[in-house]
């Protein structure tokens, strides 16, 4: 398991698994910490499975109203990061 400390956003953390299968990573069972439970659940619900750089594609840059970053744009940095 993957722990990110997140900023700027409402979450704390997020934690995550990637997973390598044929040379392909994978993002499993993520989970992030404080935030908006449900909508967050549904981000790890719909990226399970998905290939790293396809997570990061679709939601690097993702704004949060003026905060200039939001849980899903602090996911694609962690998947970056690790």
């Amino acid at each position: 398991m993957i722990t990110y400390k997140t900023t700027g956003t409402c979450s704390r953390e997020i934690q995550f698994d990637i997973e390598e299968v044929n040379g392909v990573k994978t993002v499993h069972n993520v989970q992030f910490v404080g935030g908006c439970n449900g909508n967050l659940k549904g981000i790890g619900r719909l990226v399970e499975g998905m290939p790293v750089d396809e997570v990061i594609r679709r939601l690097e840059g993702t704004m949060c109203g003026t905060k200039g970053t939001s849980c899903p744009d602090q996911l694609a940095k962690a998947l970056k990061n690790a």
